[in-house]
């Protein structure tokens, strides 16, 4: 008998023909997070990691943050899958594991087994009965189910499951670009477009001396704290400062910010294109702010052709917050430090902006010379917090 962690891919299975790029994938982005400490091997059915004692705890914290997971199993694997050996090793797993109730549940993928499923369970749970004192069984609320799993050459048994964050492995669905702000939005959009299979990198506006370096430096601690979940971000730096004290001079003040979205929004397309990213992700939240209405969605999002994805489009501000908690992005987003989006905001700012009056503005600044400045002094840094794997030990 043994131990084995054991991986459902559920989404993954309906994938038929492709099933077998999307599981290459998710093994090389395991393999990339957990490097020669485990062992990998994978079908159709299952994907199967092979790891000592020692390094159990770090890979399951490695497995809970890889998309393309449904569920994390610890189990025993069989050498064959005669009902003799399973009895033999279930039996030596009840021997020190305590509870009162149980069932057995039992999947035979080897149809060809000369006992069906039903038939198995029976059996192995009037063993259970037999040797095991005070317990009986409950099929509607056990305290504990044991598991079998019978394939052609193996046999599993388990009683231990770990949700896993589903989606797709990331890479599966080509590259966008994320419009990252130091906001809490923003990285909860990456997040979440991370989960469609979606491999980022990101884009990021300040505005020296009127944006700090600590707020720098918070964007591309969000960046690394969501690489976590994926693989490390590359963040294109835009010095945004000319093009904002452009705007603040000589656009009207009610459409300061929608015309320095749409400044964004232009340099962002140019930097996804440049990089082949096929879309721009960002944290816009349907009425949150006044460049977030409809209204104004639409005078921005008409500057460029590429597809904009909006993940938390329809979350309110609560649900966003508490999935930031969830992923460990909020307590950094919370830092008081002003981005672009949060400096030199008028009072009472346009919430339903027309285009023709967007197009007017925007022919009193030299945006076009300003934006290819900008792009040109473009910076990239992709920041990760280098660890061997045996320093988490």
């Amino acid at each position: 008998m043994k131990k084995i962690i054991m991986l459902k891919y559920a989404e993954l299975s309906t994938k038929k023909d492709n099933i077998g790029m999307f599981l290459k994938t998710l093994k090389q982005n395991i393999d990339n997070k957990i490097g020669s400490v485990a062992t990998i091997h994978f079908d159709k059915g299952r994907m199967f990691i092979e790891a000592s004692e020692e390094n159990y705890s770090n890979v399951l914290d490695i497995l809970k943050k890889t998309f393309g997971i449904h569920e994390i199993i610890i189990g025993y694997e069989l050498l064959n899958n005669e009902i003799s050996l399973v009895e033999e090793n279930l039996l030596a797993i009840i021997k020190d594991k305590h509870f009162s109730t149980f069932k057995v549940e039992t999947k035979r993928s080897y149809k060809n087994y000369p006992l069906t499923s039903l038939e198995i369970s029976r059996y192995l749970g009037g063993i259970i009965l037999k040797n095991k004192e005070g317990v009986k069984v409950d099929v509607h609320d056990p305290e504990v189910t044991f598991y079998i799993e019978i394939r052609s050459d193996h046999a599993y048994i388990y009683f231990e499951k770990i949700k896993g964050l589903g989606g797709y492995p990331v890479g599966t669905l080509g590259k966008g670009l994320l419009m990252l702000s130091g906001g809490i939005d923003s990285p909860v959009s990456g997040y979440l477009a991370m989960k469609r299979g979606v491999k980022l990198e990101a884009i990021y506006f300040e505005s020296p001396p009127h944006t700090s370096i600590e707020a720098k430096e918070k964007v591309l601690s969000l960046a690394n704290i969501i690489s976590n979940y994926g693989m490390p971000i590359k963040v294109h730096i835009i010095n945004f400062t000319k093009i904002q004290e452009e705007i603040y001079k000589n656009i009207p003040h009610e459409y300061l910010i929608t015309i320095m979205r749409r400044m964004m929004y232009r340099i962002s397309a140019k930097i996804a294109y440049r990089n082949n990213c096929k879309i721009l992700v960002n944290g816009e939240s349907i009425g949150q702010v006044a460049s977030q209405t409809l209204s104004s969605m639409a005078a921005i999002n008409e500057v460029i052709k590429m597809p904009v994805i909006r993940p938390v489009a329809c979350f309110d501000k609560l649900e966003i917050i508490s999935l930031a908690k969830k992923i460990g992005t909020y307590e950094t987003s919370i830092l008081p430090y002003e981005d672009c989006c949060t400096i030199f905001v008028p009072d009472h700012p346009v919430i339903n902006p027309l285009k023709e009056k967007c197009e007017e503005y925007e022919k009193l600044i030299p945006y076009e010379d300003l934006i290819k400045e900008a792009i040109i002094n473009e910076t990239t840094i992709i920041k990760e917090e280098k660890k061997e794997f045996l320093d988490l030990l």
